[in-house]
């Protein structure tokens, strides 16, 4: 059993002050680190960044007018402030980063490509991941899409939920349910191990 730690978007631009701020999100990269640094070890953790061309509307993704379901403001734009983790996450817990969203729309982890071009689909075989944990922002739009990829692609997802933060409380709390009904452990961080 080889166990992996997701740890989604936990960037400037999702928390708290960024251009699409979610409630929390700082709250999340702090908590994310204190228990990273508490000892709870994963065989690898990889973290996700959105990283969006800023030159284009990313296939409709970025919009002037957004509908905030498929279209949304300009974000995550790669080498610019919002793009960087936020400073409360301790980066160097991190052992493979994911860029995602490069002239498209990306919410799974599982559409990024490491710094060194590998799919993450090819990245958890090299390694024997079969077990998942996923921390991060946002629940109910990348965390969940991310879980249930991993789900899909036949590992042992968990959700630490006091972990995560969400766009909105009613659509996090579906999102939650989604995941549950799809095989998803929803945990706390005291019920890890």
């Amino acid at each position: 059993m080889t166990s992996a730690l997701f740890i989604i978007d936990v960037q400037n631009d999702f928390t708290e002050g960024g251009a699409l701020g979610v409630d929390g999100g700082a709250a999340v990269a702090a908590g994310v680190t204190e228990w990273l640094a508490d000892g709870h070890p994963y065989d690898v953790v990889i973290a996700s960044r959105d990283w969006h061309d800023g030159h284009n509307d990313n296939g409709g993704h970025f919009h002037p007018e957004p509908d905030f379901v498929d279209s949304w403001p300009e974000h995550c734009v790669s080498g610019t402030p919002g793009a960087e983790y936020h400073p409360a996450l301790g980066t160097h817990l991190i052992d493979v980063h994911v860029r995602k969203g490069q002239g498209k729309p990306a919410y799974s982890i599982f559409e990024g490509e490491t710094d060194d071009g590998e799919s993450l689909p090819d990245t958890l075989e090299r390694l024997g991941v079969t077990d998942v944990d996923v921390v991060g922002i946002a629940t109910d739009y990348c965390v969940l899409a991310s879980a249930l990829d991993a789900v899909e692609a036949g590992k042992h997802v968990r959700v630490v939920t006091d972990l995560v933060a969400g766009v909105a409380d009613e659509s996090s709390e579906a999102a939650l349910r989604t995941l549950s009904a799809a095989g998803v452990e929803l945990i706390t961080s005291k019920d890890a191990q």
